[in-house]
């Protein structure tokens, strides 16, 4: 089948899973050497959503049509996940590529003031960017993500979160990819639906639409080197004979100077403090590297709150913004 025919049929697919929420599109646009599937909703100022690892747009499907009201709203897979072009290579997943698809992708749609979301590894590529280029952010909005130099020092110096960590060093493995895509991508399944399927939050389509974005040829190698080209984790367990761990990453390893770490953009930190993979103490001393900081702590959230609260996200957001 012709790749732009299975393209189209793939992203009608993503339309029929997503039929109870109106008025999303899809497209592409080649931008920074790649090409990006995004989808978006309405019309206005910009507001970009960037989803985390193993996600895909459809993490943001709450909230496109919301936020659609009264901004174009769009949500992009990020250079090797689900529809967006996979390159070869763990040298085309570093921080600095991540941040310039972001910017480029701004561009192409024609807006060069916008309103940045990111969760997890988008939240990454959010502070990352708001740290380049803040001259690009209206507002800049972060759900369940460490500042950089936060987390390098949590990696550091917080035993409780290098052992909340330690998937990290399974993802930078060369094993990760066949054991999470083992029966059916079980473990991924139960790792991140596992318990929204029980309660209700995620359905058998939600389920479905997942495993089909981790199906794509190289997507999960895509997400995966994400981990792999920031050498991000906790110090490894020493090797038999050696008298210590490695050190923890840099934090070079996020793609920005360690010495000009400052967030110049107004920002709201949205947490869910359940979180087992990020724990809350990387909430501890963010407002040293963040002057206009809001955070918003959800008790009861998990590291997936905006699926588990996705009124209450947006109501922040909302609220924020406004």
């Amino acid at each position: 089948m012709p790749y732009r025919i299975a393209l189209v049929l793939i992203a009608a697919a993503c339309c029929a899973l997503s039929k109870e929420k109106p008025g999303l599109k899809h497209a592409f646009a080649k931008v920074n050497g790649v090409r990006l599937h995004y989808v978006t909703a309405g019309k206005g100022p910009l507001i970009v959503f960037l989803h985390g690892f193993p996600e895909f747009w459809y993490e943001w499907k709450d909230q496109l049509p919301e936020f659609g009201k009264d901004h174009r709203a769009v949500a992009p897979d990020m250079r090797g996940y689900n529809l967006s072009e996979k390159p070869a290579g763990v040298d085309h997943y570093q921080m600095k590529d991540l941040v310039e698809d972001v910017r480029a992708l701004a561009e192409h749609l024609g807006y060069k003031k916008f309103i940045l979301v990111g969760h997890d590894w988008g939240g990454g590529v959010a502070w990352s960017f708001a740290i380049a280029h803040p001259e690009y952010l209206e507002k800049l909005i972060i759900i369940n993500c460490p500042h950089p130099a936060v987390l390098a020092r949590e990696l550091a110096e917080n035993p409780a979160q290098q052992k909340a960590s330690q998937y990290m060093l399974f993802f930078r493995s060369a094993q990760a990819e066949q054991q999470l895509s083992a029966n059916n991508y079980a473990g991924l399944v139960d790792g991140v639906l596992g318990d929204g399927l029980k309660s209700g939050v995620f359905t058998e389509a939600d389920k479905q639409a997942y495993i089909a974005a981790w199906s794509q040829p190289g997507a999960l190698t895509g997400g995966l080197n994400y981990y792999r080209a920031a050498n991000l984790g906790p110090p490894a367990p020493p090797k038999e004979g050696e008298a210590s761990a490695p050190p923890a990453p840099s934090r070079a390893a996020f793609g920005v100077n360690a010495a000009s770490l400052i967030v110049k953009v107004p920002t709201l930190v949205i947490w869910g403090e359940k979180d087992t993979a990020l724990l809350t103490g990387n909430l501890d001393g963010m407002d040293k590297f963040v002057p206009d900081l809001t955070i918003k702590r959800i008790p009861d959230g998990s590291h997936w709150v905006i699926h588990e609260k996705p009124a209450l996200v947006n109501e922040y957001i909302r609220e924020f913004i406004r």
